[in-house]
């Protein structure tokens, strides 16, 4: 079993969720932020979510007000930003950090298994992602410049 899934994270919502309970699925894991240029990311988010979800895709968002402090808002105002703005329905977690030394365990995992570029670890912007694989090993890691429709083709081939 693969460490991810001995790890666990609270949604917004406060209830603690065990990584456990994706066994089996793909995962794509996104530091998210409301007030990002790249924020409207979440569109695409929610399309790949649709599209792809019932194949056991299953696209996870980690609020993270470390980078330009782009996610200021308690837990009820992100939800209800993703809900308004972006109908955002997939699981959506409570505000964490992504680098240094709070950064959350599932963090510390991804970039541990996918290091960034010249093997840097360290999360560079908001909408980083990483796509994890049914047995919970990290496939990639995808810059925030890229597109959530340019991942289609990768999770395809996991699905």
């Amino acid at each position: 079993m693969s460490g991810l899934y001995e790890l666990s994270a609270t949604r917004l919502d406060g209830s603690v969720q065990p990584m456990a309970d994706y066994a089996g699925k793909v995962l794509l894991i996104v530091n998210v932020a409301s007030r990002c240029g790249f924020t409207p990311q979440y569109a695409g988010l929610e399309t790949l979510w649709q599209s792809y979800g019932e194949r056991g895709l299953v696209v996870l968002g980690f609020p993270c007000n470390q980078f330009g402090a782009q996610e200021p808002g308690d837990a009820a105002e992100i939800g209800q930003f993703c809900s308004l703005t972006y109908a955002v329905s997939f699981p959506m977690f409570a505000k964490i950090d992504v680098n240094g030394d709070n950064a959350h365990p599932v963090y510390q995992l991804l970039k541990a298994d996918a290091p960034g570029v010249l093997g840097t670890e360290g999360i560079k912007w908001n909408f980083t992602k990483f796509l994890v694989d049914r047995s919970g090993k990290v496939t990639g890691r995808y810059a925030s410049t890229t597109k959530p429709d340019e991942l289609a083709a990768d999770i395809e081939r996991l699905l």
